[in-house]
This record gives structure tokens, sequence and C-alpha cells, in this order.
């Protein structure tokens, strides 16, 4: 399978941009691009799905064992014409000192050539030792070309091109000058996400003649072409437990941080998703469980105070009993009230407190927890491995509230605790990711059979 992985030396060098540019470019000469992101990630696999026409797939190694990567990897791409995956960070960026989290590792684990992206801004003939040293630092990864990104014009580029030419043997596979075109914006999160693009299709599409003109494309697919095949394992055999049940999803512009390997995951066991959006649905159509996600609940907060109705019913439904699984932003929207800029806004009020907004994180990066015996659905007394990236805090949380999850590592709620349980609900910052060492999603929808099989006829 033809497949490369777009990677740099640094965070914010313009991957994702690149990437998603390279998807679409590569979707309009009508080859079928499957993509990947690399760690746990949101914003950017809704870009490279946009831009692609495809579900975009994280390959994680804090959630995910390298077979398990390798499988979905392999699954993932077994229809596509070509791969790209794209890095985090920096190619040689991880949690582990021997780098066996690292990009370089993934790219090593799939065999697939690594196309290096250089912020090139203020670098001229520095240029040189950067990439020699990235080529000795590990020699088993195929760095097999670069992509000049933010370069200040013409004479800058002739630079830069005659230094690496002078000085390494690696292909330049184009350049690409500074522009406000080849943006996509950011926020406290990170990237803004597709939802807020109004002219999304225009900007896409922009980026994507950008790379036509100036990105060697046969070139690239020429290196593509020298990634090893990795055959795809027969699916294993499921267990369809959930046949009949409806989960309701709050997809949205407000929640839309769902893997999609994870939504696949309840629809394989035959749950039907029931989408549901927080700011123009009115009601609570039925369902057996609801699941809301992470995203942006600040940004929209007066849209979700305006929706009453649907406020009234949530709270009402998990009231009544209804299980219940929510994840930061979800969480967020369970509270009384929400708070951001000076400005407070109502929110569903299951959760008795107050989530505030600061300005820096409060919780970023992986997180390790004890299951504990209270929760009411998920394995206990083990250690999940999940994560976490927000910037709010609980104000005024009832002292008497309890919790499912004992922190390990990283923040949660208060740096101890996460996963507030109340009646049926679970609620907490983590986000977690289905796998073979938590299949959380089948531990959830047993726990929704479980309770609709419990009520009277």
């Amino acid at each position: 399978m033809p497949a490369f992985m777009i990677a740099a030396a640094h965070k914010s060098s313009g991957k994702t941009t690149i990437s998603l540019g390279l998807a679409a470019s590569l979707k309009n000469i009508e080859l079928k691009v499957q993509t990947f992101k690399k760690g746990p990630d949101y914003i950017d696999p809704m870009w490279l799905s946009t831009a692609s026409g495809q579900a975009c797939y994280n390959l994680d190694f804090n959630a995910l064992s390298n077979e398990e990567i390798i499988d979905l990897y392999a699954q993932k791409s077994t229809n596509s014409d070509i791969c790209i995956v794209e890095a985090n960070k920096g190619l040689y960026d991880g949690l582990a000192l021997d780098g066996s989290d690292s990009n370089a590792s993934l790219a090593k684990l799939l065999n697939i050539p690594v196309i290096l992206v250089i912020d090139s801004m203020g670098m001229t003939r520095g240029i040189a030792p950067l990439l020699l040293g990235y080529q000795e630092f590990d020699k088993d990864v195929n760095i097999a070309g670069i992509i000049l990104n933010k370069v200040g014009g013409k004479r800058h580029e002739e630079k830069l091109r005659l230094a690496i030419k002078a000085f390494t043997n690696i292909k330049v596979l184009g350049a690409i000058w500074r522009s406000p075109e080849f943006e996509i914006g950011e926020r406290h999160l990170g990237l803004k996400t597709p939802f807020e693009d109004l002219e999304l299709e225009n900007k896409i599409n922009n980026i994507a003649k950008i790379i036509d003109k100036e990105i060697d494309i046969d070139k690239l697919l020429s290196i593509a072409k020298s990634s090893a095949k990795i055959k795809a394992k027969p699916n294993p055999q499921i267990t369809r437990n959930a046949q009949g049940l409806k989960i309701g999803i709050i997809k949205d512009e407000a929640f839309g941080f769902y893997y999609a390997d994870d939504l696949e995951a309840f629809e394989k066991a035959g749950a039907k998703l029931i989408y549901i959006n927080s700011i123009n649905d009115r009601s609570l159509p039925k369902i057996d469980g609801l699941f809301i996600g992470g995203g942006f609940p600040e940004i929209h907060s007066k849209a979700l105070e305006d929706n009453f109705s649907l406020r009234k019913e949530i709270k009402q439904a998990i009231e009544n009993g209804l299980p219940t699984y929510a994840e930061c932003a979800g969480l967020i929207y369970l509270c009384n009230e929400i708070e951001w800029q000076d400005k407070i806004h109502k929110m569903v009020g299951v959760i008795d407190a107050t989530a505030l907004m600061h300005d820096r994180p409060q919780g970023r990066g992986y997180v390790k927890y004890q299951a504990q015996p209270s929760s009411v659905w998920g394995k206990t007394e083990i250690e999940i491995k999940a994560h976490e990236f927000h910037y709010t805090s609980l104000k005024n949380l009832t002292p008497s509230s309890k919790f499912t999850r004992k922190i390990t590592r990283g923040h949660g709620i208060d740096g101890t605790h996460d996963g507030i349980i109340y009646k049926n609900l679970i609620a907490g910052f983590c986000h977690l990711r289905n796998s073979q060492s938590n299949d959380w999603i089948n531990q959830f929808l047993n726990f929704v059979k479980s309770k609709k099989l419990n009520l009277p006829a």
C-alpha cells in the first residue's frame, strides 16, 4: 500500500495544513485517500477526514498495543489507494526516553517513509545540520523527502535549497511560502474545527491548489510506493450483544470529539446510533443510552442555554435513570452552569457544580487511573490509560460527590479523582479509547442493556 508519514521537527510546523492539502489534492486526482493521526487527537482528524472524504483513525501507543496499531492500520487501509499518517509534535518526540512511543517508532512499525515538514522561518544554512542530525539520530527511519514551510520568499527558498543540496542527500519535494491562505487558525485547544469555518470548502480547495502548485506530487507518489504492504488479519468474531439498543450521540458544533473506530464499535455490536444536535434539536429522541463527547461548549454556551427544552429533557432522562456517559465537554454540559469570559450560562444541571473556564490548561496529556469498585459499569480495580486536555475546573462541586476513578497520573477533576457517579451517569474529564485492554464500549452497552431489561414492561 503506498503510504507516507508527514512529520516535523517540532509542533506547529504546519503538518496538519500540509496533510489535509495533500489529502484533498490526491482525492482530486481520484485516489481513495485514507488518513491516520498519530496520538490522541480529535481536531486534526476532523480536518483530515473532511479533506479526504473518509474517516480518519488515530494510532496511539498509549491506548493501543503495537499489534492493535498494525491491525487498525492494515484494516482501514485495505481498500484505499494511498495512506497519509500525520505525526504529532516532532518526529522523535514522545514520553519514552527510548523513543518507543515516538512518531519515528510508528513509521518504523508500519514501515513507511517519512516526509519531514520544516518550519524554515529564520533559517538558511542552518537547515543542513538539522536535517543531517535527524538522519543520523536513527538510521532506521526512512526520511525520504522534505517540504519547506513558512518560506519567506524567492531568495529565502533559494538559500535553503542550495544548503540542502550542498550538504545533504534529502529530496526537496516543494516549498510553501508564508501566506494567510495556508493557515487554518488556532485557539485555546489548538486548531479551530471545520465546524467553525464558514468557508470550509473554499479553504480546503485553496490549500489543495497551493499544494498542487508547489509540491512535486509525482515524486511524492514515487516515495509512497516504497512503503511495505501490511496484510490485514481477518476481523475477529464480534458478539452483537447490543442488538436493538439505541444510543444517543450528541454531535454538533459544540460536541464533536469522538474516535471514528469507537463509534464504529457501537454499530458493530449491533447498536443503532441516534445523532442529536444540542443546539437545534428541541427534544430528546427515544434512546436507551446517551454518550456526550468532548468539544467546545464554552464557545456555544449561549446557544446551549437557549435550548431550554432539550436541556430539561436530558436532565429528566438522567434523573429517571438513563445510562449516560459524558467526557470533558459532556461533563461541562451536565453541570449547573458554565462561566467563561465573565459570562455565566445555564447548562443541564445534573451535576451540582459550576464549570469554570481558565486561561491556562487545568489538565493535559496522558492519564492513568485506578478504576474503583463503586463504578456503575466498567472494569474495576485495574489501571486504565486515558488522556485529558481541558481548561476547566469545577467550582462548588457537592462535597459528597462519588467518583469512579482514582487518578494516579494526570489531573482529572480535582487532581485525585475523576468520573463523577450520579444514578446511571458517569461524567469525567478523561477521554477513553476503546481497545483490547479497555473495551469500554462493550462494558457500557452491557450496562445499558441490563438497565433496559430491568425496566418495567
